[in-house]
């Protein structure tokens, strides 16, 4: 992979550009990580935000206080006000070059921004191609937002578009889930330990669960949600960036690069997946949501399973799973290990199946468990399956777009994803975009259709998070 357009590290930007300023996610993340920012002495740049909304600044500053207020809560007058003084805007249709003459007015004397493009994957190119049009894209950065396209000709196309503007070490892909603590220490806990790499392979892992879920609905996103589902939504970027850290072999330096090439390698190894290695599930009551239509098959469940052709992997069933209105509020991964290969003690296997495994709990708490067996006190050989806590931490206080918007605007690309890598994650899922049988009925609250449990059925059943 090149790198060889790498601009110079750490030039740190003189400007924040949000494009979709007064949408969704602005009102939920951007604008609380903003105020952390600040708080911090992170930001102390302009903060242009670009809608069309026919919003006034005043407007956009009292939504910032808002935003702020409801997502969060208000500790810091002195850096609210700091951040509302920051804040500059621009109202204009994205499609008009006269958007963009304002924007460049607007970003005077500034010379080296980040443009955040907080808004619909379709209108990536359009802005990205304003941008370069009115020559605002020289010793500038630009950060895309998730989903990177919709599929793997998308994909392709927008890295065509966005690269033509600007130099790959200049485009910042953002996974939010990325920016997370406890996914960071995924890394640094496969290799800063040694214990793990005698059994991190396919000689001693049975099975590997990875489960994101949600035990709320698609609230007021309906629309969006209709636009992409569960798999484009949370498999193919959130879930598919946790494999590859489990999955990846050693980066060959201590460079964001060695870090990029390892996870592309490992989604080149993994063999596209079928319409039998996927179900796809709707709760009830979703086409009632608010933007839904009324005949909707997207699916709000989306349980998948793949295999790595890899010497360490080949032949270790990877399951993955995530979904709206189910269970519990959570994120887990559980490796499952191999059994004893003689069964000295009649009771070392449990009737549910699940073995000694390793369970690392991501949300809402970072924790890290590691489960075996036990003799329980007296004659007989009997014994119990209990958890030893390597790590047990409360909930991370940095918010992960306050980490990955910091990093951007220093030039800081550890934390994104780099052009081939999505290619390569689409062209995994890309065979059961629209090939796929019919999205299955859920309750809300339960863990999805029995067909998951079906998919999973070779290998035990699969481990709830918070429940089990």
């Amino acid at each position: 992979m090149d790198v060889s357009d790498e601009p110079e590290r750490h030039t740190q930007s003189d400007a924040l550009v949000c494009f979709g300023m007064t949408g969704n996610l602005a009102r939920k993340m951007i604008f609380p990580a903003l105020y952390a920012m600040v708080k911090e002495g992170a930001l102390n740049t302009p903060v242009v935000g670009v809608a069309s909304s026919g919003w006034s600044l005043e407007d956009l500053r009292e939504h910032a206080a808002e935003s702020i207020r409801r997502h969060g809560g208000v500790d810091n007058h002195d850096a609210l006000r700091r951040l509302q003084s920051l804040l500059r805007y621009v109202d204009g249709d994205y499609r008009q070059r006269s958007t963009f003459a304002s924007l460049k007015k607007a970003l005077s004397p500034s010379r080296a921004p980040t443009y955040y493009l907080a808004i619909p994957p379709a209108l990536f190119g359009t802005v990205v191609q304003g941008l370069s049009a009115d020559g605002l894209v020289d010793k500038a950065r630009v950060v895309l937002e998730k989903p990177f396209g919709r599929d793997l000709a998308s994909a392709r196309e927008l890295n065509r578009v966005v690269r033509a503007a600007f130099p790959e070490g200049s485009i910042y892909r953002i996974d939010h889930y990325l920016g997370k603590e406890a996914i960071m220490n995924l890394l640094y806990f496969r290799f800063a330990n040694t214990f793990l790499e005698p059994i991190w392979n396919r000689n001693y892992v049975s099975s590997v669960q990875i489960t994101l879920s949600e035990d709320f609905g698609v609230e007021d996103r309906g629309s969006f949600y209709e636009s992409v589902g569960c798999l484009r939504d949370v498999v193919q970027n959130h879930l598919f960036q946790v494999l590859t850290l489990l999955a990846m072999e050693p980066p060959g330096y201590q460079e964001y690069a060695a870090v990029h090439a390892e996870k592309f390698k490992i989604f080149k190894a993994t063999l596209p997946l079928t319409p039998r290695d996927i179900v796809r599930g709707q709760y009830t009551g979703y086409r009632e949501e608010p933007g839904v239509a009324r005949d909707s098959d997207v699916e709000t469940f989306c349980a998948v399973r793949l295999y790595i052709d890899s010497w360490r992997w080949a032949g270790v069933p990877w399951y993955l799973r995530a979904g709206k209105r189910l269970g519990s509020h959570a994120a887990e991964v559980l490796v499952e290990l191999k059994p004893p290969p003689q069964r000295v003690f009649d009771d070392a296997a449990r009737p549910d199946g699940l073995g000694n495994y390793i369970r690392i709990h991501l949300s809402p708490r970072s924790a890290i468990a590691l489960a075996a067996r036990v003799k329980r006190p007296g004659e007989e050989f009997v014994g119990d399956q209990r958890e030893l806590y390597l790590h047990d931490a409360e909930p991370e206080q940095e918010m992960p777009y306050e980490r990955l918007l910091t990093d951007a605007m220093a030039g800081v690309r550890r934390l994104f994803v780099d052009g081939d890598t999505a290619e390569a994650a689409w062209a995994v899922v890309e065979p059961v975009i629209r090939d796929h049988a019919p999205a299955i009925p859920y309750e809300p609250g339960s863990w999805g259709p029995h067909e998951a449990d079906e998919l999973i059925s070779g290998h035990g059943r699969w481990h709830n998070p918070g429940l089990d």
